[in-house]
């Protein structure tokens, strides 16, 4: 009887997916080696030697329901920006996202382990490890987000998949909520408004200031001041509605809600690559290795 154990065993050992795994240990009545080496017969195994590739390309995707209630942002990571043209590729992540939409996991961790949506004999991991066998790069499911609301959702996608940014409107219009996702996408918010930013970011912030101006040669109590005056400019940078609309820059974004009799409750912004180190290339060094 070939158990979950032994499969989760050989899963660990060679990357490949669950469903391969139990298929080769059946075939070898249970043996560990024969089933590896059956797995790198096949080809299955190079997906895992590709694991340890840097993978900070790819593209970030935004899936909306048709009734704008539902939706989610979603980032999958590949080596290179040839990847995020291949069609291949592309129906993974929007089949993913819409999985995620259906499913509603928890994490990534989670979501790897569940069932596909579109193909009930694999989990989403097994059909990621089959991907980059097939397209010959590594990848990886970076995060996601996944929203409802009782208003509406309205999602923007900027670059082809280099942003993408969602917002919930409790209240408000498409249009509105359209002009404030571009506005996240241009603008890069960290928060919605002052009171999400935490008390050390601030507390950081004012440090700055205060010796910045002290060291323009003010007292300290005249700094202080002069912090309290400057910090409303650190939050017109970071939180949403304190922000200038982009459009229209005499006017925050608070003021375009009230305007519009608008409200926004939160948002995500993705980038692609944000944070992941980047691989240097030569192309000129590339092109000599492809000629040896």
């Amino acid at each position: 009887m070939i158990t979950a154990s032994l499969v989760k065993e050989l899963r660990e050992k060679t990357g490949a997916g669950m469903m391969d795994c139990k298929k080769v240990l059946t075939e070898t009545d249970g043996d560990m080696e024969k089933a590896a080496e059956l797995l790198r017969e096949r080809g299955i195994t190079k997906a895992a030697k590709k694991s340890d590739r840097i993978a900070a390309e790819g593209l970030v995707y935004c899936y909306l329901s048709n009734d704008k209630k539902l939706g989610v942002v979603l980032e999958v990571n590949a080596e290179t920006d040839f990847v995020a043209k291949n069609e291949e590729f592309r129906k993974f992540v929007a089949d993913t996202a819409e999985h995620i939409a259906t499913k509603n996991p928890a994490s990534v961790e989670e979501l790897l382990e569940q069932t596909s949506t579109v193909d009930s004999a694999k989990t989403i991991k097994d059909i990621l490890t089959d991907k980059i066998a097939t397209i010959g790069e590594n990848m990886t499911i970076r995060r996601f987000a996944r929203y409802e609301s009782e208003g509406l959702i309205e999602t923007y996608t900027h670059g082809d998949g280099k942003i993408g940014v969602m917002v919930d409107f409790p209240q408000g219009t498409s249009e509105v909520a359209k002009d404030v996702c571009m506005q996240i996408a241009a603008a890069k918010p960290e928060y919605l408004n002052e009171s999400e930013v935490p008390a050390d970011v601030v507390n950081h912030e004012m440090e700055i200031l205060k010796a910045q101006a002290m060291n323009e040669g003010k007292p300290a109590e005249i700094a202080e001041k002069m912090v309290k005056g400057r910090i409303g400019k650190f939050y017109a940078e970071i939180c949403l509605i304190n922000q200038a609309f982009v459009k229209n820059p005499d006017i925050k974004i608070s003021e375009l809600l009230k305007q519009n009799n608008a409200e926004i409750k939160r948002f995500v912004r993705f980038e692609k690559g944000e944070g992941l180190q980047k691989r240097e290339e030569n192309f000129a060094e590339e092109v000599a290795k492809q000629m040896k």
